[in-house]
């Protein structure tokens, strides 16, 4: 089964982890009357018993239902099982320093009895994440912002001075399960901006077209004066879902491509389209996903952009950013790329005007406006969230570009 070496991952570290911190309970509750302890006894170990439980579930029914439902159920047990155990690893690490420490002194006769300094720290160290990851299931996955960016060129056309384009990208539609409002709240922020175009960057959903049922309504109130238009991410293949058969992907697929199509959005598959603005045009080009191992590489900006020669201002729709150094900077005479993907990690913090995240482990570019000669990429980290249901100082952001006439 698809989640066998995870499942005994978390049994194994769920059970050594709370084996451990059964030592630090008892020494914690020493001076605790009998009743008091059995509670606080019960309660330690109905939490991996329960743990365990629901991820047995989970594993049985990952790969055999096909319900676009589940992973909001999914999503939501990963989510609890990091609220309870990421605080319950940072104290096992102060924990465990303080138990080396204590052995070390104890051997050379420095100390005598148990002390339980370090460990309290640890203890009020671990609360900070638990709130943190509180915030972010609970109100910073819903916390929407908008990023204004102004982008100057010598070569843009006339026409297109001031033309304003908003990008969102990795929406997981699925992920918001039946809640409609927060997707009505998105339309709405995004057509505050009064865009010119809106472009969407992949991601529409986390594997299946029926995510898309029911939303059409939603998405027909977006609104801009030169369309709407979309490119597929990793997700929107159905990669991540074991298929009984080819038929049923291609088929699911096909109903995807023609669900996004309906809710108002032209696809750019590997092509493109001309936006033209009082007799003068600028080529906006679409590729399909194209990530490094073991992303799939679907994308083809050879065959996207046969034609586009003729435009002398170029935008491409690129779901991952690693394509732009992979294939695009220095190979072609693109002008903005406009890619997502990463989602920042959903985790980041800003410091002296700068946003940092994990990210930069995996992505050179990972969020944010990057430029290389005269030739610049920006990387939207998502409007919405998968795997942990939360974001924690990296806000879902609708992305704003002015394009300025130099």
């Amino acid at each position: 089964m698809r989640l066998v070496v995870p499942l005994i991952f978390i049994i194994v570290f769920v059970l050594v982890t709370d084996l451990y911190l059964y030592k630090a309970l008892h020494l914690f509750t020493g001076n605790f009357s009998i009743r008091t302890k059995k509670i606080l006894y019960s309660i330690h170990w109905l939490i991996p018993v329960i743990t365990i439980a629901i991820y047995f579930v989970i594993n049985f029914l990952s790969s055999s239902i096909r319900n676009h439902s589940y992973y909001g159920y999914l999503f939501n047990a990963f989510g609890v099982f990091i609220l309870i155990y990421f605080p319950k690893l940072i104290f096992l690490i102060f924990h465990l320093i303080e138990d080396i420490v204590y052995v070390i002194l104890k051997s050379i006769g420095k100390v005598s009895k148990r002390f339980l300094l370090v460990s309290k720290l640890g203890l009020f160290i671990s609360i900070i994440p638990f709130l943190l990851i509180v915030y972010g299931m609970i109100w910073g996955r819903y916390d929407f912002i908008v990023r204004h960016e102004k982008i100057e060129y010598l070569n843009l056309p006339q026409s297109f001075n001031k033309f304003k384009i908003v990008q969102f990208s990795d929406l997981h539609v699925g992920s918001f399960g039946d809640d409609t409002c927060r997707l009505r709240q998105i339309v709405r922020l995004i057509n505050l901006q009064q865009p010119d175009l809106i472009v969407f960057t992949g991601d529409m959903v986390n594997n299946f077209a029926e995510e898309l049922i029911g939303k059409e309504k939603i998405f027909a109130e977006l609104k801009a004066s030169y369309g709407k238009y979309a490119i597929m991410g990793n997700h929107d293949y159905g990669d991540y879902y074991k298929w009984t058969n080819e038929k049923d992907k291609l088929e699911n697929h096909t109903l995807f491509l023609e669900k996004l199509s309906g809710l108002g959005f032209k696809i750019l598959i590997n092509s493109f389209d001309s936006i033209t603005v009082e007799n003068e045009s600028i080529a906006l080009i679409g590729v399909e996903n194209w990530g490094r191992p073991p992303f799939k590489q679907y994308g083809n900006i050879a065959k996207a952009q046969q034609g586009a020669e003729k435009f002398r201002f170029k935008i491409l729709l690129s779901h991952d950013p690693d394509y732009w150094e992979a294939g695009i900077v220095g190979k072609t005479d693109i002008d903005l790329t406009l890619s997502g993907h990463t989602h920042g990690m959903q985790i980041g913090w800003a410091f002296n005007g700068k946003r940092y995240s994990p990210s930069v482990l995996r992505f050179k570019q990972w969020g944010g406006l990057y430029k290389e000669g005269t030739q610049y990429l920006y990387v939207n980290t998502g409007i919405g969230f998968i795997g942990l249901p939360a974001r924690i100082g990296m806000p879902p952001e609708i992305t704003v570009f002015t394009l300025m006439k130099k």
